[in-house]
């Protein structure tokens, strides 16, 4: 296997090369075990003449794709001991009234045991009366214009159901609207653009197909499918088809919902810069690494508690990484000497495969194995940070909890992802993050420990110097007396002996703040607030890094509130 040295290798300072790529590699998947699935089309209200043809495109699928079919519209196959033998329950086309009591206990016995549903078009108009359907479903019809052409905004392309799909997806259907939006309760997969046709209703954010999943099992929604040419059209097989993988369970994918994530990268590289050698290519919405070893970082803004997302694909037996919490610096071994990686190399060791916090911590291997897809799919990381704590979870199984106790490292910083060298090949999308903001101490004693700041580096007192008056900075973590704080329930916060001071209680932008003797003023009062700013109460403003500058020995000073990255810190 391919395998570079990290400690070891010099590595140059790079600008980024963006490629321009006409024919980005589809790696063909490995093939599903074989499964069985279940079309039920029975309709007790209007019914499409799409049925037959759509009947017919999921038995071809099948037939291609190592799952068998049976198709009915008999209710009377939902029995808990027949639903058994199905991955997935596919509802094509349903309308009204379609189960009984006894039938709906069954199916929801089916889906409590793990089963998986697939809906499509109109089964949105089943079941208004069962809650259990609607929940499963996500959102039930309310009404639809003519048949008309329209754009599909696709906002999750790691899904197997829109991973193939472009950005902006056009095509004829007919177009419901919905009652309610789905997105609270489900990842929205595809959202309708409704100044691209008429008679939307629904507004700016229009859901038109999602993911989730609903008490033990797996659900995919489209609202395509109305008409008979849509299951002619190779996008919408391949749609409908890796809807119908992941109901059965033969793909994995993070369908919790998202809310309230800000773009870093679908396409635009502005705010980010290349550290060392090699580059990644830009198309498609989709970086994949050349050459290296080298690091494309996020270099317009560092991060202290957050959720970082993003998806990533491997062509085979390949090998990169994201890092996390590293200072500013055109070399990449600055983020490999003091931040971490989240390793993607699913072959190699048990602490530097898929997963793991390289060399520090292994995945939990076998909820790793269970979570993710081959090469040549789409895989969803989610970095959650919340201090010194990192969560990884992938394809939204939670694989890896670590814990960062070297005082020279932090998990606050800037982000990146790795080019590893020459035949690694592989690809990022959709990377998007979600600032938590900081959090006060629990109530019921002292805490100790360091705080961190800006590029993770250690809130500390000039040369550990105990006089009245010396200045606090901010330097690279080192474990030291200088850089250990206590945080007191009286709001307080000491070193040495002595208190972190507002100097003369001032309230000017740029007062000092310095080490004094501790005497309970207001210039001595600290509140930690929910955006992980620290505000001094008597004056009204918080704790920054001067210059906005990482380097050793910057001083901290009194400033407006502004919850920059110089402003937010992390507590013990």
């Amino acid at each position: 296997m391919r395998r570079l040295l990290r400690t070891t290798v010099g590595l140059a300072t790079a600008a980024l090369a963006v490629l321009a790529c006409t024919t980005p590699a589809t790696p063909a998947s490995a093939a599903d075990a074989p499964y069985d699935v279940l079309v039920f089309s029975k309709t007790a209200g209007f019914r499409h003449d799409s049925i037959a043809v759509g009947t017919q495109t999921i038995r071809d699928l099948g037939a291609a794709n190592s799952f068998t079919v049976t198709a009915t519209e008999d209710a009377g196959v939902f029995t808990t001991g027949n639903l058994a033998q199905y991955e997935a329950v596919i509802f094509l086309n349903t309308t009204g009234d379609v189960l009984n009591g006894s039938q709906q206990s069954a199916f929801e016995s089916y889906i409590g045991s793990g089963g998986g549903y697939v809906g499509v078009h109109s089964a949105a108009d089943t079941e208004y009366g069962w809650s259990f359907y609607g929940n499963l479903v996500g959102a039930y019809f309310r009404s639809h214009p003519a048949i008309q052409q329209a754009t599909v905004r696709v906002e999750n392309r790691a899904h197997a159901a829109t991973a193939h799909l472009p950005q902006n997806w056009v095509r004829t259907d007919e177009w419901y609207d919905f009652q309610s939006n789905p997105r609270s309760g489900a990842r929205v997969l595809a959202n309708l653009n409704e100044s691209t046709y008429s008679g939307g209703v629904m507004g700016a954010d229009h859901p038109i197909a999602w993911c989730k999943t609903y008490n033990g099992g797996r659900s995919f929604y489209t609202g395509g499918g109305h008409t008979q040419a849509s299951y002619a059209e190779p996008a919408f097989r391949a749609h409908l088809l890796g809807g119908i993988r992941y109901a059965a369970g033969r793909t994995k994918a993070d369908c919790r919902p998202e809310t309230g994530y800000t773009t870093l990268y679908n396409g635009s590289t502005s705010g980010w810069s290349q550290a060392g050698p090699g580059s990644f290519s830009n198309s498609d919405a989709t970086l994949t690494s050349v050459g290296g070893m080298g690091l494309f970082w996020h270099s317009a803004k560092q991060f202290t508690n957050y959720s970082l997302k993003l998806d990533w694909r491997v062509a085979g037996d390949d090998n990169s990484g994201v890092f996390i919490g590293f200072p500013p610096s055109s070399d990449p071994n600055s983020a490999i000497n003091n931040g971490y990686e989240v390793q993607i190399d699913p072959t190699d060791a048990a602490d530097r495969t898929t997963g793991a916090v390289y060399g520090f911590k292994s995945a939990d291997l076998a909820a790793r194995d269970a979570a993710l897809n081959p090469a040549g799919e789409w895989n969803t990381y989610e970095l959650l940070v919340e201090g010194e704590r990192l969560q990884v979870f992938l394809n939204g199984t939670k694989i890896n909890d670590f814990t960062n106790t070297d005082p020279v490292r932090s998990l606050a910083g800037h982000i990146g992802i790795q080019n590893h060298g020459t035949g690694d090949d592989v690809s990022f999308r959709n990377i998007r993050i979600k600032e938590l903001g900081g959090s006060n101490p629990p109530p019921g004693g002292d805490r100790t420990g360091r705080i961190t700041g800006l590029a993770g580096k250690c809130l500390d007192v000039r040369n550990a110097g105990t006089a009245d008056g010396t200045q606090i900075q901010i330097y690279t973590c080192n474990g030291s007396a200088a850089q250990t704080w206590t945080v007191t329930p009286n709001s307080t916060i000491r070193a040495l002996g002595k208190c972190l001071d507002v100097d003369g209680a001032g309230s000017a932008d740029g007062t000092k703040i310095q080490l004094w003797t501790c005497n309970g003023s207001g210039a001595q009062n600290w509140s930690a607030q929910s955006n992980g700013t620290l505000r001094n109460p008597n004056s009204g403003k918080c704790l920054d890094v001067s210059n906005n500058s990482s380097a050793d020995g910057q001083a901290v000073h009194l400033w407006t509130c502004h919850t920059g990255a110089n402003q937010r810190w992390v507590l013990p």
